[in-house]
């Protein structure tokens, strides 16, 4: 697993990076970002996420590659998280929504859809 605990001067926490292609299309795009907006995304998906011990998450996006970064409790362990998380209220219905604009083939879940990136520079 790329994961690293990190320590600033306010907190202890492990944190991810994933990567996930959009379908090369302007207007899904688009509408990707606008379902991710503030307020957009449904109650229960955000409560699921910190439910399972992801303290905090960012998606970044260039061209239709998405870029997350996931900081998370220093104990948590991704495997066992990602399959909590696939049991939360709305989960899969939330997972074939977004689906649809996801270059994803047959992967339905997030953890085979979204892919932890390796870690190569660390400015020491």
């Amino acid at each position: 697993m790329n994961e690293y605990l990190k320590t600033t001067k306010h907190s202890t926490f492990k944190r991810y990076c994933k990567v996930l292609n959009l379908q090369n299309d302007r207007e899904l795009i688009e509408k990707y970002k606008d379902i991710h907006r503030p307020g957009r995304v449904w109650p229960e998906i955000k409560h699921g996420i910190r439910e399972v011990g992801i303290i905090d998450m960012e998606i970044y996006l260039s061209g239709n590659t998405a870029f997350m970064i996931m900081e998370t409790l220093p104990d948590f362990d991704h495997d066992r998280a990602m399959k909590m998380l696939a049991e939360k209220p709305r989960q899969s219905e939330w997972e074939q929504y977004v689906a649809a604009f996801q270059q994803a083939g047959s992967k339905a879940a997030t953890p085979e859809k979204w892919q932890i990136v390796e870690r190569i520079f660390v400015l020491e």
